[in-house]
C-alpha cells in the first residue's frame, strides 16, 4: 500500500520547510517582472519530490548541512528551468494544472526566464564553491537535453526499440532522479562508494518511475490524472506500445504505425492503438519490468545505513510505482 507523503518525509520535514523558505529567497530578483514570475513558480510547484530525494538521501549517508539545502535549491533552480523550456518547446500551455508561464507571458519571457534560473543556480554553487554538486546536476541536464533530443528524432521514424527507449528515459528521467540521489550523499559524505550507489539507486527508481507514467496513458480517465492515450496523441513510443508491436505480424505493426502517424488526433483511432496494445500484453510485460527495476533499486538500496532515512526513501520508490496519478 502506497504511503502518504507525509509520512515518507517524516525524518526530514523540519529540513523540508526550511528548504521551501530558502528556496523562496533564492528565486528573488530585483527586477520586478522577475520576481512576479518566479513567485508564480514558487506558488505552483508540487510535490516537492526532488528535494525529498535530495534530503533523505543526505541522511543516509551522514548529517544534513547548508552543501545539502543548496544541492537541493540548484536542482530545483535547474530543474524548473528545463520544464519553464520544455513547456516552450512543446508548445505547451498547462503546467501541473495551472497556466504555465509562456502561456501567461508568451515564449520570448519564457525562455529568458528559464535561462535566469539556469545562472540562479549555477552562481549558487560557484559562490559557495560547490563545484562537486555542479558537476553531478549539470551531467544531469546535458543527458535530459541529449534524451528529448533522441525522443525527437525517433518519434519522427518511430523506429525505436526498447534498447533505445531504455537509453531515452535513462537520460531524460531517471538522471535527474539520480542526480538527487548523489547531490544529497556527495553534500555529507566524500565516499565514492556511497555517491555512486545513491546514484545507482536514483537511476533504477527514476526507470521504474517512468513506466508508471507511461503505464498511466493506458488507464481510464477516472482514476488516473493523465489523460488516456496522450503519448500516442504525441507520438511518443512508450514501453507497452514498443512490447506490442515487437510482438505483432508486420501487417498489424504497420497499420497502427499509420494511426500514430496520421490519425493520432482522432480518438476511436487513439482507442484501437490501446486495445491493440493491452491485447498483446503490453501492459503486463511494462508492470513486469517496472517490478525488476523496482527490485534492483531495493537491493541496491540495502548496501547504504539502515536508518529512517533509508526506510524512506524505500517508501518513497513504493509510492513512485504505486501512485494512481
Amino acid at each position: 500500500m502506497s504511503k502518504t507523503i507525509d509520512e515518507i518525509k517524516k525524518p526530514v520535514a523540519e529540513h523540508m520547510a526550511a528548504f521551501e523558505e530558502k528556496f523562496k529567497d533564492a528565486m528573488k530578483s530585483t527586477v520586478p517582472l522577475l520576481d512576479k514570475i518566479t513567485g508564480y513558480i514558487v506558488k505552483r510547484k508540487g510535490k516537492q519530490i526532488r528535494p525529498m530525494f535530495v534530503f533523505l538521501s543526505a541522511q543516509v549517508s551522514g548529517q544534513i548541512n547548508d552543501s545539502t539545502h543548496r544541492a537541493a535549491a540548484l536542482i530545483e533552480l535547474l530543474h524548473t528551468a528545463t520544464l519553464v523550456h520544455d513547456d516552450v518547446v512543446d508548445d505547451s500551455n498547462e503546467r501541473r494544472g495551472f497556466f504555465s508561464v509562456n502561456a501567461l507571458w508568451k515564449n520570448k519571457i519564457a525562455v529568458l526566464i528559464g535561462d535566469f534560473l539556469l545562472s540562479k543556480g549555477l552562481l549558487l554553487s560557484l559562490d559557495n564553491n560547490d563545484f562537486h554538486l555542479l558537476k553531478i546536476v549539470s551531467t544531469a541536464v546535458r543527458e535530459m537535453s541529449e534524451g528529448e533530443l533522441l525522443q525527437i528524432e525517433k518519434a519522427r521514424r518511430l523506429d525505436i526499440s526498447e534498447e533505445i527507449y531504455f537509453e531515452i528515459i535513462t537520460k531524460k528521467t531517471a538522471t535527474l532522479v539520480a542526480a538527487c540521489c548523489a547531490a544529497g550523499t556527495a553534500s555529507v559524505s566524500q565516499s565514492e562508494k556511497a555517491i555512486a550507489l545513491a546514484h545507482e539507486f536514483g537511476i533504477l527508481t527514476g526507470i521504474a518511475f517512468q513506466i508508471k507514467d507511461d503505464l498511466f496513458d493506458y488507464g481510464t480517465e477516472d482514476n488516473i490524472g493523465k489523460p488516456t492515450g496522450i503519448d500516442i496523441k504525441e507520438k511518443k513510443m512508450t514501453l507497452p506500445l514498443i512490447y506490442a508491436l515487437n510482438n505483432s505480424t508486420w501487417l498489424e505493426k504497420r497499420k497502427m504505425i499509420n494511426i500514430i502517424k496520421n490519425h493520432n488526433e482522432e480518438s476511436e483511432q487513439v482507442k484501437k492503438v490501446i486495445d491493440f496494445v493491452i491485447e498483446k500484453g503490453g501492459i503486463m510485460y511494462a508492470n513486469k519490468m517496472m517490478q525488476h527495476y523496482k527490485e534492483k533499486a531495493l537491493k541496491v538500496l540495502a548496501q547504504l545505513p539502515e536508518n529512517a532515512s533509508r526506510l524512506s526513501l524505500e517508501k518513497l520508490l513504493i509510492y513512485a510505482i504505486e501512485r494512481k496519478k
